[in-house]
């Protein structure tokens, strides 16, 4: 209601009789429930009942509101001459508060979003089977799907569509070709992409079962240099740049801690689910790449830091998401790129300066940590969720003082 956001009588009637005051009243419901703070929420609402005035003043009804007319509002804001929008002018507050009342005229059935226009190059099937696969057989994410979608379509589109002529020669000469123009890391991710989609033609009888042998592998020299983490008292200048009793210090500081004490990937946080954490049993459910489900168990720490967030956490809500936005309205933190941003931002709070900036370096870190504390290798592959032996053998030249045992003098050279 209104009443929640003004007070003065004249100010009621001005917004209830404007063309818009029909449903002014539910949309202020819609942003309280959302969670906008009181400021915002007065600026949207007096945006909604300038936008009805705008259309009023060109002889069009709500109903006629789409994407095309917000942009012609919000040109129409820097010389704005609206008697009665007291809304604002070329200010980015009015333009927001105009698109979140579109979107609640069209949660309402008033207007009717705008359909996605169709790409003009839509995808293969071909390709829509390979993602399709991948998610099925794999348990690919969406970026992972994404990648191996543009490689596979990069394929496709340079040797044509009649895979039955596809041989040894074009697939090297494809992948040699797109190296010269790319990256390491690019050239690595297509050749893994390119596999993967000669694979799966392969198993659904399109092409030679042997062609993904023909992709050649990158010179690469693995375990070649040391893992990138923190030490004990930087991991510690590190969550106490989190300390605070707002809601985005308590959850920054769950993140983090997460992140340190079990080498959660990003991917695993921004999934957590509120079923996944087993307070009972002090255990954490985490379903990783390949839909490979574990229990690890829940850090004392790391438990305290969970539930002080979640006792403040926002209840707008309906989701089971542990970890939401701190920005209305409350949204889950479903990208990877959330969680790294927590650290990023918590690595420039603590001053720390670090080539890696994301969430790895804190897998690196804990992986890193277990191993000074002697745990056995096997031991850290099963908490990392390693498929090989050989991706923790990664770690083991963390501990330089024992290496230094092992290394042998460098002989000396003849006069």
């Amino acid at each position: 209601m209104l009443e929640t956001y003004f007070s003065a009588p004249k100010t009621f009637a001005r917004l209830r009789n404007g063309p818009s005051g029909p449903h002014i009243d539910g949309f202020a419901d819609a942003l309280e429930r959302e969670g906008y703070s009181h400021a915002s929420a007065v600026r949207y609402v007096r945006a909604a009942a300038h936008v009805g005035h705008f259309l009023h003043r060109r002889r069009r009804a709500l109903t006629d509101l789409d994407a095309r007319t917000l942009e012609a509002f919000r040109r129409h804001l820097p010389r704005c001459g609206c008697p009665l929008s007291n809304g604002g002018h070329a200010n980015h507050h009015v333009v927001f508060g105009a698109k979140r009342f579109f979107l609640h005229l069209c949660r309402v059935g008033v207007c009717h979003a705008q359909p996605v226009p169709s790409s003009p190059d839509p995808e293969p099937a071909l390709i829509a089977a390979f993602r399709e696969w991948l998610q099925r057989h794999r348990g690919a994410a969406a970026p992972t799907l994404r990648q191996y979608g543009r490689g596979a379509a990069g394929l496709l589109n340079t040797l044509g569509a009649d895979l039955h002529h596809w041989n040894a020669a074009h697939i090297r000469t494809f992948v040699f070709d797109r190296a010269k123009h790319a990256g390491t890391n690019t050239t690595q991710k297509l050749i893994t992409a390119v596999r993967a989609f000669l694979r799966f033609l392969a198993s659904a009888g399109l092409c030679r079962t042997d062609l993904d042998q023909a992709v050649p592998a990158f010179a690469h020299w693995r375990l070649a240099c040391l893992p990138q983490c923190l030490t004990a008292d930087e991991v510690e200048r590190l969550v106490a740049a989190c300390d605070g009793s707002s809601v985005r210090c308590l959850r920054d500081r769950a993140i983090l801690l997460l992140l340190v004490r079990l080498g959660l990937r990003a991917g695993d946080v921004a999934r957590l689910r509120l079923t996944d954490i087993e307070w009972e049993r002090g255990t954490l459910r985490v379903v990783g790449k390949g839909r490979y489900e574990v229990r690890l168990p829940l850090p004392q720490d790391a438990g305290d830091a969970l539930l002080q967030y979640l006792s403040a956490r926002p209840r707008v809500s309906a989701t089971d998401h542990v970890f939401l936005r701190q920005i209305a309205p409350f949204k889950p933190c479903v990208s990877n790129h959330c969680v790294s941003g927590v650290v990023k931002r918590a690595l420039k709070r603590a001053g720390l300066k670090t080539a890696a900036k994301g969430a790895h370096l804190l897998r690196h870190t804990a992986a890193s940590e277990m191993l000074r504390q002697g745990v056995p290798l096997d031991r850290i592959g099963l908490v990392l969720r390693h498929r090989s032996l050989d991706m923790t053998a990664y770690y083991a030249k963390v501990d330089l003082d024992l290496l230094k045992q092992v290394a042998q003098p460098w002989p000396e050279v003849p006069a």
